[in-house]
C-alpha cells in the first residue's frame, strides 16, 4: 500500500481548486468514508444540500484507489449527477490532486451496452423490426428513416458512441436500429468490427480507471449476472442511495407481451423451419387471447388458461432453440448470419426465460413463500397500449446483501436517508440489519448497531452530517390543517383558494409539486386566468426549458409532477414557496406496493409504515429540499394535506423533513412571503 497524504490534506487541496471553502459536515463525511474504506465496514451518510458530499466521498475514494492500486465504482441514479461528476467534479479534483498524489487520478463513465452505438448493426443487415404500429404508418416509417440517417451521419463524428452525447436525441425506436443489448452482442472477438466497438472501448477505459462512474441499473445487472459487467473493484459508493431499491427492482423486473413473442417468432422464422416458427407465433396469439378479457392487476394465482398459454410459449420457444442449434452455421464464416442469430436468440431467450419465471412463481403454492410478484398491466415498455405481464422481486434486500454488501465495502449517501429520524426504514429495504436510534448529528461511534440477531449480517454505521443551512431560521413549514382531506374528485375549492393565496403572497416565485398530472393541470387552469403573475405547467414545453424560464423570471410560477420533486435546483429569489398538494403515497392498487405491504404485515411488521409511508416520506423530503439551495435562500414549504398534522403517521413524515419552523397559521405564512417578495 502506497504512502500518501491524509484525506484532510487532499480535501483541502480539492476544495481550494473549485473555489470553495471547507465545511464541517464535509470534513466529517470525508473522515467517515476514509474509515469505512479502511475497515471494510459499510457506511450510510445523510448529507444535506450544500454539504459538498461529492468531494467528501471522491477524495477518500481516489486516495483508496491509488494507494491500493484498485478501482472504486461510484453509482448514481440520474444522468444529471453522472454528468456533473464526469464533466465537472472529477476533472477538477483529478487535476488539483496530481502534484500531491504523484500522478493524475483517472476516471471513466460506464453505461449499459444499449447506450452505445453498435457499428456492426449500423452498417450490417441487422435492423430491428419497427413494430406493427409503424408498418402501416407511412409518416412514422419515413420519420424513423430520417432519424436513422441522422444517426449514420453522427456515427462518423462521435468519439464515444454514447447516446447521451447526441443532442437533440432520437426516439427509442430509432436508437434500437443502431444499438444492441448485452444479449444481442456478438462479442468483440467474433464481431467483424469488434476492434472499433464503442461499448468495448468504454469498458476497457473503465478497467484502467481509478474511479468508474456508472448507474444503479448497471450496478444491479452486474450483481445479478453471471458475466462481469463492471471492472474488478473492492469498493462501491452509491450516491442518490434513496433511489437504489427502485432502480434495482426495475433492473430485476421482467416483462412478457404477445408482441414480444411475435417478434421472437419473426426473427426465428429466418433461421428455422416455418412450422417451428409458426408454432411460436401461435403461442403468442394464444397469450393475447387469454389476456384480452383479463382486468389489469395483481395475480394471486395462475388460471388454467394462462398456465396453458405460458406452457405453450415455453414449449414452442424450446423447439425454436433446438432448431436454431441444429441449423447453426459457422459464425466465423458468416458474421451477418451470426448477428441475425444473436438478435433472434436474445429476444427468444427473453421470452422463454420470462415465461419460465412466471410459471415458477406459481409453482410455489403458498403465496407467503413466493419471492416474485406477478401482475398484468395495460401499457407496454414502449408506451403502447397493450397487455403486459410483469414479474418483479418482492424484495431486493436479499440480492443486495448477497451480491453487494457481502462482497464489497459499500458507502451509501444522499440528502435523504434518515426517515422518521432513523436510517432503519431504508436499511431494511437494502438488506441491512436495524441500526441504533436517531442518527441526527451523531458520529459513527455514537450510532452503534443495537442487537443484531444474525451474527453474519453485514456490519454498518449510520451518520447524519447535517446541512450548512439554518433550516429553522431560513424556512417555514406550513401545515394547512384546516383544509379538507384530499379526495378522488380532484382539488377541492378550498385547496385551490389556498394555492392562489400563497402564490399571490409570494408574488409568483412558487414551485407547485402535485401528486398527479391531473391535479397540476386543474390548478393551472383554475389560476392562470386569475393570477397577475405568469404560471407555467409541466407539459407546456420540455421540462428543462420550463425550469429555465422559471429560474430566469422571479415572478413566474411552475406547477408539475414527479420529475420536479427531485430534479429542480433553483437558488435565489425565483423560488421562495414550494407547494405540495398532498402526501405522495403510492397508488393503493399498485401491485408491487400492495404485495410488499402484505408481506411485511404477515411478518408482524407495519406494512403501511414500512412501504407506503416510507415512499411518501422520501418524496416529501425530496420535494421540501427544493426550497433551500443556497445559504441565503429563504421561503416556505406549504403542505396542503391536513393528514400530515392530524394522522398517526404524520409524526413520522414530519420527522423526515428538514427541521423548518412549523406553523398552521395561514396569515403568518402570507406575511412572511410578502416580506420576502418586498425584500427581493
Amino acid at each position: 500500500m502506497k504512502d500518501l497524504p491524509g484525506v484532510h490534506e487532499l480535501l483541502e487541496v480539492a476544495v481550494s481548486s473549485v473555489g470553495g471553502s471547507r465545511r464541517e459536515g464535509q470534513d466529517r463525511m470525508a473522515d467517515a468514508v476514509r474509515r469505512s474504506l479502511s475497515s471494510g465496514e459499510h457506511l450510510a451518510v445523510q448529507a444535506g444540500t450544500g454539504t459538498g458530499k461529492s468531494l467528501a466521498y471522491l477524495v477518500p475514494a481516489i486516495r483508496h484507489a491509488i494507494a491500493r492500486d484498485t478501482t472504486v465504482v461510484v453509482s448514481t441514479a440520474t444522468i444529471a449527477l453522472q454528468r456533473q461528476l464526469v464533466d465537472r467534479d472529477l476533472p477538477r479534483v483529478a487535476k488539483s490532486l496530481k502534484t500531491v498524489l504523484g500522478r493524475e487520478p483517472t476516471f471513466a463513465i460506464l453505461k449499459g451496452r444499449r447506450n452505445y452505438l453498435c457499428m456492426n448493426k449500423l452498417h450490417g443487415d441487422m435492423d430491428d423490426d419497427p413494430g406493427d404500429e409503424q408498418l402501416f404508418d407511412a409518416f412514422a416509417v419515413s420519420a424513423l428513416g430520417r432519424q436513422v440517417k441522422r444517426l449514420h451521419e453522427w456515427s462518423s463524428d462521435t468519439e464515444t458512441g454514447d447516446r447521451d452525447e447526441l443532442v437533440p436525441g432520437v426516439p427509442d425506436s430509432a436508437w434500437r436500429q443502431v444499438s444492441v443489448t448485452a444479449r444481442e452482442c456478438l462479442g468483440a472477438s467474433r464481431c467483424p468490427v469488434g476492434e472499433d466497438c464503442f461499448a468495448e472501448k468504454a469498458k476497457a477505459e473503465a478497467g484502467r480507471a481509478d474511479i468508474v462512474v456508472t448507474n444503479h441499473a448497471l450496478l444491479a445487472i452486474d450483481a445479478m449476472g453471471e458475466a462481469q459487467v463492471l471492472p474488478e473493484h473492492d469498493v462501491v459508493i452509491v450516491d442518490e442511495a434513496h433511489e437504489l431499491v427502485d432502480r434495482v427492482t426495475g433492473a430485476a423486473t421482467a416483462e412478457l407481451t404477445a408482441g414480444t413473442v411475435a417478434t421472437a417468432a419473426r426473427r426465428c422464422g429466418k433461421l428455422v423451419d416455418q412450422d417451428t416458427a409458426d408454432r411460436l407465433a401461435e403461442s403468442g396469439e394464444g397469450l393475447a387471447a387469454v389476456l384480452e378479457d383479463v382486468a389489469p392487476g395483481r395475480w394471486e394465482s395462475l388460471s388454467p388458461a394462462a398456465a396453458g398459454a405460458l406452457n405453450a410459449i415455453l414449449s414452442a420457444g424450446a423447439a425454436c432453440r433446438q432448431a436454431m442449434g441444429a441449423n447453426k452455421r459457422s459464425d466465423d464464416a458468416d458474421p451477418e448470419g451470426a448477428a441475425a442469430r444473436k438478435l433472434a436468440q436474445a429476444v427468444l431467450d427473453e421470452v422463454v426465460d420470462t415465461a419460465a419465471r412466471l410459471l415458477e412463481t406459481f409453482s410455489e403454492t403458498d403465496p407467503a413463500r413466493r419471492r416474485d410478484v406477478v401482475w398484468l398491466g395495460e401499457q407496454g415498455p414502449d408506451g403502447s397500449r397493450q397487455k403486459v405481464l410483469r414479474v418483479a422481486p418482492l424484495s431486493v434486500g436479499g440480492l443486495l446483501r448477497e451480491r453487494l454488501f457481502n462482497t464489497r465495502t459499500t458507502v451509501l449517501t444522499s440528502a435523504t436517508l434518515a426517515l422518521g429520524g432513523s436510517f432503519d426504514a431504508l436499511a431494511r429495504q437494502w438488506g441491512l440489519p436495524a441500526s441504533a436510534p436517531s442518527p441526527q448529528g451523531a458520529t459513527p461511534e455514537d450510532t452503534g448497531h443495537g442487537p443484531v440477531q444474525d451474527p453474519d449480517a453485514p456490519r454498518w454505521q449510520g451518520l447524519d452530517v447535517g446541512s450548512p443551512f439554518a433550516h429553522a431560521k431560513s424556512g417555514i413549514l406550513y401545515l394547512a390543517r384546516r383544509l379538507p382531506s384530499p379526495g378522488r374528485d380532484g382539488l377541492a375549492p378550498e385547496t385551490l383558494e389556498e394555492i392562489e393565496g400563497l402564490v399571490r403572497a409570494a408574488g409568483g416565485r412558487t414551485l407547485g409539486l402535485f401528486s398527479s398530472t391531473r391535479a397540476a393541470k386543474q390548478a393551472t387552469e383554475a389560476l392562470r386566468g386569475t393570477l397577475d403573475t405568469p404560471l407555467l405547467c409541466q407539459g407546456d414545453d420540455s421540462t428543462m426549458l420550463l425550469v429555465k424560464r422559471f429560474a430566469e423570471d422571479p415572478e413566474t410560477s411552475l406547477f408539475g409532477t414527479l420529475s420536479l420533486w427531485q430534479g429542480v435546483d433553483v437558488p435565489g429569489p425565483s423560488l421562495s414557496c414550494v407547494i405540495i398538494d398532498r402526501i405522495p403515497f403510492p397508488r393503493p392498487d399498485d401491485p408491487l406496493v400492495a404485495a410488499r405491504q402484505k408481506a411485511t404485515d404477515a411478518r408482524g411488521g407495519n406494512g403501511f409504515l414500512s412501504v407506503s409511508a416510507t415512499h411518501a416520506a422520501l418524496l416529501l423530503a425530496q420535494g421540501a429540499g427544493r426550497l433551500l439551495r443556497a445559504t441565503d435562500d429563504r421561503g416556505v414549504v406549504a403542505i396542503l394535506d391536513p393528514r400530515i398534522a392530524t394522522a398517526r403517521y404524520g409524526g413520522f413524515l414530519r420527522a423526515s423533513l428538514p427541521p423548518f419552523w412549523e406553523t398552521t397559521d395561514r396569515e403568518k405564512v402570507h406575511g412572511a412571503l410578502r416580506r420576502l417578495r418586498e425584500a427581493s
